[in-house]
């Protein structure tokens, strides 16, 4: 080199003594916010400061604890003069505490931090909500996602509205599922008491294998499929199977009753159970040999359908939003890596069918399957394995300074 230096001996900058400034709606026990604690205690660990701007919420005093601090800021709000007296928060802000990175989970949060990136240097991380909004006033910001030097998706089925709608290339987003609790979600953490327990709660017999079919009673989640999918099942000549239906069913009672008369209709209402609310479904899932999620409006977040997995337990889920991608299945990934099955919404036919393969799989066949489910709900959605898909993000991003 003609200057006489070689940078190929600076080492490329770390998390370590950097500074991070997360911010969500509030510190309250919901998604954003969860993530952002989480990954604020990964960022204490890497020896970085781990700042979060939020109103407040219960999960404020896990934050401090841990080490990290707490901004308070009312920031879910689409009123332009409150977002642009954030972003002059944020300017002073970035400014007094050197952020290296501010990360928006929200389209005003992210608008008011573009605001303050454009005046102060600093890089910037969006985050897709699980279902955006491009409508109303909140609409008029979201923009403001599609800007950030790297941007997040919780699953290609978010990212997708908004590399529509503003033309971001694929490449640019990084899909970083959100996380569950794998350590509750164990077949490990689950004791054969708490199983027999709901079993018999269910009067279900010690030989029957039962479907769990999680979810709140009501007409988008397909429930009433379950009476002719039990008949169909029937007339394949499956046997030995239950299907337990656990949520409430209060709320829509109508639609209740409903889904009892269709099994009576279809002489199955033996096979189709009503358990109501379970407050334990870590043991839901152990008790049951396989998961049904019957879906028909594709679900905020189908977090059910990897909480399933992480116990273990093979699915069969509808093919809307995001449930698709939450299980291994063909053709998008081989056979032999298999986790589930995608069946079509509505098509009870497609449910009987996969759910006939799933209930006729030898022994060898469902100890492989079940294990792989585990598998891979801890690869991808555990807090560790979410923890390093930001961590790079952030990484990259540092390395970006020398």
């Amino acid at each position: 080199m003609s200057d006489g230096f070689d940078d190929r001996a600076v080492p490329r900058r770390t998390l370590a003594g950097a500074t991070i400034l997360q911010i969500v709606p509030a510190l309250q026990e919901e998604p954003a916010a969860r993530s952002a604690v989480n990954i604020a205690h990964v960022l204490l660990l890497a020896g970085a400061r781990a700042l979060i701007a939020a109103d407040g919420g219960p999960l404020a005093n896990e934050l401090t604890a841990a080490g990290a601090e707490w901004i308070p800021m009312v920031n879910a709000s689409a009123n332009p003069f409150r977002l642009r007296r954030n972003a002059r928060m944020l300017e002073g802000l970035i400014a007094q505490e050197r952020i290296d990175i501010v990360h928006a989970y929200d389209a005003g949060a992210a608008w008011s931090a573009r605001m303050a990136a454009a005046q102060i240097a600093v890089w910037l991380v969006t985050t897709v909500p699980d279902v955006p909004s491009y409508t109303g006033m909140r609409g008029r910001y979201a923009s403001a996602l599609a800007h950030g030097d790297r941007i997040i998706a919780p699953s290609n089925y978010a990212a997708a509205p908004i590399i529509e709608r503003f033309a971001v290339p694929p490449e640019h987003i990084t899909i970083v599922p959100r996380v569950i609790d794998t350590a509750t979600y164990d077949p490990a953490a689950v004791s054969p008491q708490r199983i027999a327990a709901l079993r018999s709660q269910w009067r279900v017999a010690a030989d029957d294998l039962i479907v769990v079919v999680p979810g709140r009673v009501a007409p988008w989640n397909g429930q009433l499929l379950l009476g002719e999918i039990a008949r169909m099942l029937v007339d394949r000549g499956v046997r030995g199977f239950v299907f337990v239906v656990v949520g409430e069913h209060t709320t829509y009672p109508k639609y209740a009753r409903d889904v009892v008369k269709r099994a009576e209709s279809f002489d199955v209402d033996d096979l189709v159970r009503l358990a109501g609310h379970c407050t334990d479904m870590p043991a839901a899932f152990a008790a049951a040999h396989f998961v049904a999620v019957p879906a028909l409006e594709p679900p905020v977040l189908g977090r059910v359908v990897a909480q399933a997995q992480a116990m273990g337990r093979p699915v069969v889920t509808a093919d809307v939003g995001v449930l698709p991608e939450h299980v291994v299945s063909p053709p998008r990934m081989p056979e032999d890596v298999r986790t589930g099955w995608v069946a079509k919404a509505g098509d009870a036919a497609d449910f009987a069918q996969a759910l006939a393969r799933a209930l006729t799989l030898d022994n060898a066949a469902y100890r492989g399957m079940s294990a792989r489910a585990r598998q891979f709900a801890e690869y991808m959605f555990s807090p560790e394995s979410v923890a390093d898909a930001m961590r790079s993000v952030y990484t990259s991003l540092l390395a970006r300074d020398l």
